[in-house]
């Protein structure tokens, strides 16, 4: 059976038309954990979340990607951000920003949340090491729970106590694909546990270059794993407060990111040799899983 066709409440022929369904090709075409369109995502915003997703992934790769110099990558988000910023006032550089601004606009959405996730790729350009849990979690306020609170935008839920409940579970997967990505993480000169975790457990900064863990890493594994599932547990209130589709993404979301902290732990927390990802079949299951 071949897949429905995506369809899209604007006219075929506009440059705006032409830019959301970019966005969804642009969507679809990127990996991650969890997919961006599921299934789950009311037909009515598909469009918005594919062109909100495309200017975290851009920035995100603006910061990331490339063989540029860190004074390069600055340069370039600022441009980057200086685009954001025009478009808000009516000026676009390109049908992207239009159709962004359309869904900022229409949609009521905060542009504080996208000016907070683009001080976050900033951030991860100039600075590669975190003192301690408060700091990490002052980069999750940016990095990630701006994202919870768009998708909560869109669904137009502004409870304070709902906000407050999907930055714990942003916050959580955030830190959780941190402990997945340790080893990719280092190779990029970053170590996102904080320093004083490494401290207190007595773990030296050489064993991520020697791949070589020792018992003192894997207790330091297990307390920030048992850390996350603590913020997962109270994340999930959230979802009283969400209409049926969303409730079940984010389900499948917490249920992804709990099940990385599972195979961290089966891999006798070895993940400066091997990094925990899903198969199809793992998303499956974590799908149906209650």
């Amino acid at each position: 059976m071949k897949p429905k066709k995506l369809r899209i409440n604007v006219s075929k022929n506009s440059e705006l038309d032409l830019a959301y369904l970019e966005a969804i090709e642009f969507a679809k075409s990127h990996y991650e954990n969890f997919p961006v369109l599921s299934f789950f995502v009311p037909q009515k915003i598909k469009k918005d979340v594919a062109i909100v997703y495309q200017f975290a992934r851009q920035a995100d790769d603006i910061a990331d990607e490339g063989n540029f110099t860190e004074t390069e990558r600055i340069e370039n988000l600022n441009k980057y951000e200086q685009d954001f910023t025009n478009s808000l006032n009516g000026k676009f550089s390109n049908p992207f920003w239009m159709a962004l601004s359309n869904t900022i606009k229409t949609k009521n959405l905060s542009s504080n949340n996208f000016s907070k996730l683009l001080t976050a790729f900033r951030q991860d350009i100039t600075k590669s090491r975190y003192a301690n849990m408060e700091e990490l979690l002052n980069y999750c306020s940016y990095s990630a729970n701006p994202v919870g609170r768009i998708i909560l935008e869109l669904h137009s839920i502004n409870d304070e106590s709902a906000l407050q409940y999907s930055d714990k579970i942003c916050t959580a997967l955030q830190i959780t694909n941190f402990l997945q990505d340790i080893s990719v993480d280092f190779d990029k000169q970053r170590i996102y546990l904080p320093l004083e975790e490494l401290t207190k457990f007595n773990v030296s900064e050489n064993i991520f270059h020697l791949k070589e863990i020792n018992s003192n890493f894997k207790q330091m594994m297990k307390a920030q794993i048992k850390n996350m599932t603590n913020y997962f547990e109270t994340g999930k209130n959230l979802l009283p407060f969400l209409p049926f589709g969303l409730k079940q993404q984010i389900k499948w979301t917490i249920n992804g990111g709990e099940g990385i902290l599972k195979k961290i732990t089966e891999l006798n927390y070895d993940v400066l040799n091997t990094r925990p990802k899903f198969s199809k079949m793992d998303l499956l299951k974590l799908l149906f899983q209650k």
